[in-house]
This record gives C-alpha cells, structure tokens and sequence, in this order.
C-alpha cells in the first residue's frame, strides 16, 4: 500500500478492501506515518492481539518517495536531494521564514516551460512527479530532516500546473487534517501562466490554495523574449484568468518579477506593470536574477533594484522586496536543477 499518494479517507477505504479492517484500525495506522514518519505498529493499542496484521502491514506499507541523498546549507536554507525510483533526482530547499519553516517543493523533472532566466527550463522536462514523490519532499523534510514544515510552496524543479492531476492530489493529502495537516492557506502553487489550469485549480473543492505567477514582465514583447509561454498565453488573457481565481478572506495573488538589468528595469517599465496589476488584487515579490552559470545576464545592481522598488512604491503597487536565500548553495529563483550542482554535505 502506497500511503503518500492517499488522504485519510481514501488510506481507510482501501485498508479496508485489502485486510477487511474498519477505521479503527488503520486511522491511527495513517496519523502515525504521516504525523510521526514511523513505519512500525506493533506497540499500537488498535493493534492488540493483531500482531500478524501489524507485520503484515509493515512488509505491505510503501513509501515511494525516493531516498534522501544529499543536503547542503548556507546557514540558512537548506538544499537536499531526493533520488527517485528510476534513479532521476529532485531538489527541494527548506526556507526558513518568521516563526516558520517553508518547503520549496518540485513537481517535475526538469520543466518543459522554458523560461530563459530558469535553470530547471535548460533540463527540459524529463517526467513528472507522483503525488506521493511530491508529498514525499515534506516527509523528507519533516521527519528526516526534522524540520517543523508549515508552510509548501511549488516553486521548485517543475511547472505545478503542467502536472495538475497529480499536484492537486498532493495537496489534498497535505492538507488532511487527519495527516500532515498543512492547511490550504499555507499552500501555495506558482505557474508560468498556463490558465487552463489556474481556472481548473480555482475549481477545487473547499479553501482555495494560494496562487503565484511568475510574471516577470511589463509588456508582451519583453515577457515572450523571457518567457516562451507568452507567445501562446498573453498577459491579456492572463490577467482575465487571474481576475477570475477565487480569493481567500484577506489574501491576493502573488506575483513575481525577476529584475534583470537592462532588460525591464526602466522607469517606463515600472508604470507599464503598475497599470497591468491595477486591477487585481497582488502582492508583489521583487527579486533580483540569480545568475546561473554561464548566464547571458547580469542581476541588478544594488542601486538599480532599489531605484525600480520605489517606482513601483510610487506608482502605489504593493511590493515586497525578496532578499537572495540560498544564492550560494544555487538554491535561490531558478537555479535549481542541472548537471553542475556541487554539494558539499
């Protein structure tokens, strides 16, 4: 049995075709993995003159999420690499954040998306994840890593909504309260842009998760020089999608524009986008390009990126500035993935 890819009540009804045992049994089997991370059931009280199921149950429970191989850190965020089944590997970084710990989770090998300041895009997509290798990163992190996740974002190796079936299932057994219990608000799932997807994601039952779009541009000639997809999903059509997502109580979308210097860091540039994100609700995340390696582009200077942040002040846009976390360890925006990763732990 497949744990990882189940919420609790799909775990229960198949615990129950397979051994004929109700929820008294297998409840307490599934808080136990996905709250704990131990595989052993011996000593559970359900399991009282049970033992040939506990150990049956031991030898059927799988976890396929891979095996963690490698773990790096600045200090301060940690990078560490799962190696799946067909020995292909993922990478995930644990952000340490005010009062919590964020997991930047993957959703794919590689990304077919392209995005010529990314990384992940130079691999082209390889295959995409299972909802269990995706729940899988939150294990690794929680319970072999032991750190308090709260927080996922699926801004990892991947474009999220290019694997919605198995991203959405991901989602649900994260959020099971009867399990790993992150709850939706504490969810987010970023794209490229790609709205048949943001409109199939705004159609998921109960609380909506959040959204982030990558959006990185002013207009649609400069975003379809950076960004591929905009030759077939321009902003036009874009913004129509994202007026569309349902909000929670007090939340907005989440935007993100990488600054590349000389490429839309102009003053023009900056009241262009004001007027594009007017009519929705957005916070804006502002960060500076981390280069990868033999990158044709330089990242803003100090004095360019705090001279784009206030045009946008001025144009009254609320905009975050997104400090650099994992730069070093090439954990930061879109340097995950590729050949070329060093690790030193």
């Amino acid at each position: 049995m497949n744990i990882l890819d189940t919420t609790h009540d799909q775990f229960v009804d198949a615990f129950r075709r397979r051994y004929g045992k109700g929820s008294h049994i297998s409840t307490p089997v599934y808080r136990r993995v996905m709250k704990t991370g131990k595989t052993a059931f011996h000593d559970l009280a359900s399991f009282a003159g049970l033992a040939g199921l506990a150990g049956q149950l031991e030898a059927d429970l799988v976890l396929s999420m891979g095996r963690l191989v490698k773990r790096v850190s600045d200090g301060k965020a940690i990078k560490f690499v799962t190696r799946l089944a067909d020995d292909l590997d993922i990478e995930s970084v644990v952000i340490p954040m005010f009062r919590r710990h964020t997991l930047c989770v993957s959703s794919q090998v590689g990304c077919r998306m392209g995005c010529r300041f990314c990384r992940t895009g130079k691999m082209g997509l390889l295959r995409n994840l299972t909802a269990a290798e995706i729940v899988g990163q939150v294990y690794i992190a929680r319970h072999q890593l032991g750190i308090d996740i709260r927080n996922v974002v699926f801004m990892g190796m991947g474009e999220p909504l290019d694997n919605l079936d198995n991203v959405i299932q991901a989602i649900r057994v994260m959020a099971d309260q009867r399990g790993m219990d992150i709850a939706r608000r504490y969810i987010t799932v970023s794209s490229v842009g790609l709205t048949a997807g943001i409109d199939r994601l705004a159609r998921l039952d109960g609380t909506p998760v959040n959204l982030a779009v990558s959006l990185n541009a002013p207009n649609d000639d400069i975003r379809s020089r950076l960004m591929p997809v905009n030759r077939i999903i321009p902003m036009a059509v874009l913004q129509a999608s994202l007026l569309r997502y349902p909000l929670a109580k007090k939340s907005a979308l989440f935007m993100g524009y990488v600054l590349v210097e000389g490429i839309n860091d102009r003053r023009e540039h900056a009241k262009a986008l004001a007027r594009y994100l007017a009519p929705m609700t957005v916070k804006l995340n502002l960060i500076a390009y981390n280069p990868a390696p033999g990158s044709e582009w330089r990242p803003p200077s100090a004095d360019v990126y705090e001279r784009f942040h206030a045009w946008l002040v001025a144009e009254k846009v609320f905009v975050r500035r997104r400090g650099e976390k994992g730069g070093r360890i090439m954990a930061a925006c879109g340097q995950l993935g590729g050949k070329n990763t060093s690790f030193d732990g």
